[in-house]
């Protein structure tokens, strides 16, 4: 393959980084089935705020980047992207109906010798169980013989300025080993930390989703001993310090996990495991605990409130934040619902604000009212630090008090202590 010229299939958290990034040296298109959503990109403003402004117009009018959603556009491609959402359905079974509609799209328009690059995280055997022979029924064309197929799992951090796309060190993968070369070479061309080359698709698969799998359960781990010390009256965050002074304590934190990553994935891995007969039970109990997280410090909250005699009926409670993760506006998965739900059983004055969001987006998701901007002169009954948005850092939560009795309630750890009441 002499040149690249690369299609970015699904320009979300993950497709629009990568699809800026790579055309910076390749002639790119993205591609996605929301008309809004490609009109939107090429006025130069990325909703989700992982691709600033300037880098995008930058893009599009410097290197000719162009979003679509037309599949005349992209039939003159040679490298497909896939990086479409892999959600849960339900009963947290994997949803792969986005990745095979986005396999649909990619034989209508795949071409001999052509590439398909699956980035999408799945369990080991997707691309070349599930996708691939799709690719064949639409395009008639052979795999490993007219086509050709490689997989990097992406690794971006919604929110994160710091580990952009560019500076990740990638996974990479190919069907063959002269097409694992190619795949890895394209990507190496890139990025600032290189790549690793795994030995297969399965391979590269597996390791994305242990990643993530890893993180559920170390997080599950924290959540289970805040229960315990939270019941026994010990301050979680004092024990930790105290056990992070030895040199190997892997020191982490109590949290709400959400977001499309940890809090899906490793459902894919579950679902795989039992068809083999493997039972993963630890990942099976990280995954329950961790979905019962936003109940939990509800009802934590309720505690505070009864034990400082406040009325928890009808009580004006205040939600700081309600995206999935601080200082970006995602609310995929958001647990912070969870805390609003248990606490409405009790109360119907809740405000939720949150200076990130797209409201109507809240609305539409999840059929809640969240506000831009805070209330003014509105004071409440018990407050909730959610989520660490650099806004709240500086606010002067104390004040917002309605009484001397009114609870402050710090999810995050990060409040002064001597203005809080509880903490998870």
């Amino acid at each position: 393959m002499e040149s690249f010229k690369i299609c970015v299939i699904g320009l979300g958290y993950v497709g629009l980084p990568l699809a800026r990034l790579f055309s910076t040296k390749y002639e790119t298109v993205g591609f996605d089935m929301n008309q809004r959503r490609v009109d939107a990109l090429m006025t130069g403003h990325d909703e989700t705020l992982e691709v600033d402004d300037e880098l995008l117009q930058e893009a599009i009018s410097k290197h000719g980047f162009k979003c679509t959603t037309n599949l005349d556009d992209i039939r003159d491609c040679n490298i497909y992207i896939v990086a479409v959402p892999t959600p849960v359905n339900e009963d947290n079974t994997p949803d792969l109906t986005p990745l095979k509609g986005a396999s649909t799209t990619v034989g209508k328009v795949i071409s001999k010798d052509d590439i398909v690059i699956y980035e999408s995280t799945v369990y080991p055997g997707v691309t070349e169980e599930e996708c691939l022979p799709i690719v064949e029924k639409v395009s008639g064309l052979q795999y490993n013989v007219d086509f050709y197929a490689g997989y990097s799992p992406e690794r971006i951090n919604p929110g994160d300025k710091e580990h952009t796309v560019e500076k990740i060190k990638k996974v990479t993968s190919g069907s063959t080993p002269e097409i694992a070369d190619i795949v890895d070479t394209l990507y190496n061309s890139v990025l600032i930390n290189g790549t690793h080359k795994a030995s297969s698709i399965k391979v590269a698969e597996a390791s994305k989703i242990i990643e993530n799998s890893q993180r559920d359960v170390n997080i599950a781990f924290m959540n289970e001993l805040a229960k315990i010390f939270n019941a026994m009256g010990i301050d979680t965050h004092d024990v930790i310090e105290a056990a992070a002074s030895k040199w190997n304590f892997i020191k982490l934190s109590p949290g709400l996990v959400g977001g499309h990553c940890i809090s899906v994935d490793p459902y894919y891995l579950i679902q795989k495991a039992q068809v083999y007969g493997v039972l993963p039970r630890i990942m099976h109990s990280a995954r329950r605990l961790n979905d019962g997280m936003g109940a939990y410090v509800a009802n934590q909250v309720v505690k505070c409130m009864n034990k400082k005699g406040v009325l928890v009926k009808d009580a004006r409670i205040l939600i700081l934040g309600i995206t999935f993760k601080e200082n970006c506006p995602d609310v995929r998965n958001t647990k912070v619902v969870d805390i609003y739900t248990t606490l409405e059983e009790y109360s119907k004055n809740i405000t939720i604000y949150d200076p990130w969001v797209n409201t109507d987006r809240v609305k539409h998701e999840y059929n809640i009212d969240v506000v831009n901007t805070l209330p003014s002169e509105e004071k409440f009954d018990a407050i909730i630090l959610a989520v660490s948005h650099k806004q709240f850092l500086d606010l002067d939560i104390a004040s917002l008090k309605r009484s001397t009795q009114s609870v402050i309630y710090d999810v995050k750890g990060i409040l002064p202590r001597n203005v809080i009441d509880g903490r998870l």
